[in-house]
């Protein structure tokens, strides 16, 4: 992850939710009159074929007006303004996948060449994608899978397996290995999240966990004043709580800004994944030692990337095809569909001003 992601700054500008949701676009809301391109074969791959102008790629996040997506989307449409296509963000207020099902259709119905995903359920979404698909429109997830019949390539910000580890490393290394901890999740069938657990309960079986105890795995629905609520229920039941990690950053803000004010203020050990303009103070102010988390809005870039060369007929989604990603350079399909960004980075008091989004 590059320093000083300057290029994102306007991600973090809220947007202004309706009722149904929100849309945003870096184009006029007049589409033009010229037909979608075409989608590309799923015969074969040609990785000389260059890609098609015009391209018209959604975003569809498990919820608008969260910072982490506005950055990882706009990140999306820097991407199809470069290859020459159009990007914009839909999708709705709160995250559930029945409100992402709407949205599937409406696309399909506007004819886009590629849907971006994030999955608030990995099974509820996909006849709709599917649908999709067979009607031509190439489905990228990223950030949060779907079953693997519903989208032909994930785009993951890290190794599930890596994230899921390092979580509870960096918290033990707080804790000295001991002690009662909690985990403050974002929706209880969200993909990605409940992978990392796994992972997290995983690593604390090794005997240097075993003063370490998992007592509560909460969930705030990716909601930030249920994920306040739910951090202050945690103290009030464990009232001997010694950390909390929280890998959404919705959570990790709530419980941060709950943690600041109250008697736990550096008492509770608090890590997950942020943003560090997001939690710049709460570690400055002593709430957070450190986070971590990839650059959101490389995520969106790639992803974006992803669709393009779908769409161009670049790639099929087969493992061991390679494809260019503008500035991030070359990635390669991996088993599943999967493509991975990269390994996250570990932010503290010692680094985080070195970084801006």
């Amino acid at each position: 992850m590059t320093t000083r992601h300057t290029a994102l700054i306007a991600g973090l500008v809220l947007l202004t939710a309706a009722c149904g949701g929100t849309t945003r676009s870096d184009v006029q809301q007049q589409q033009s009159s010229a037909p979608a391109a075409t989608a590309a074969s799923s015969a074969a791959a040609n990785p000389n074929a260059p890609i098609k102008q015009g391209l018209k790629i959604a975003f569809l996040p498990k919820q608008v007006n969260n910072p982490y997506f506005t950055i990882a989307n706009g990140g999306g449409i820097t991407a199809a303004k470069e290859f020459g296509g159009e990007g914009k963000e839909v999708g709705p207020s709160d995250a559930s996948a029945s409100s992402q099902v709407s949205y599937i259709n409406t696309l399909m119905q506007q004819k886009q060449d590629a849907i971006v995903i994030s999955a608030n359920d990995p099974n509820a979404v996909v006849p709709a994608l599917k649908q999709a698909m067979a009607a031509g429109i190439k489905v990228v997830s990223y950030d949060s899978d779907t079953a693997a019949d519903g989208r032909d390539i994930f785009v993951n910000q890290a190794g599930a397996e890596d994230l899921g580890r390092t979580e509870v490393q960096l918290l033990a290394e707080q804790l000295g290995n001991k002690g009662k901890i909690a985990v403050l999740s974002a929706t209880p069938n969200a993909t990605n999240q409940n992978t990392w657990i796994e992972f997290m309960k995983d690593e604390l079986k090794k005997p240097e966990y075993k003063d370490m105890e998992l007592v509560k795995v909460a969930y705030g629905n990716d909601d930030d004043q249920k994920s306040f609520t739910e951090t202050q229920g945690l103290l009030r039941s464990y009232p001997d709580l010694a950390g909390i990690i929280s890998p959404t950053t919705v959570g990790i803000a709530a419980a941060a800004r709950y943690l600041s004010d109250s008697p736990y203020k550096g008492k509770v050990k608090l890590t997950g994944l942020g943003t560090p303009n997001q939690l710049r103070k709460f570690v400055k102010d002593g709430t957070i030692e450190a986070f971590e988390l990839w650059s959101p809005g490389d995520l969106g870039y790639l992803a974006s990337y992803a669709a393009a060369a779908l769409a161009s007929g670049q790639i099929t989604g087969a493992e061991g095809e390679k494809f260019k990603a503008g500035k991030l350079g070359e990635y390669t399909v991996g088993a599943k569909g999967e493509v991975l960004l990269g390994k996250p980075t570990v932010f503290n008091k010692d680094n985080i001003d070195d970084f801006d989004f």
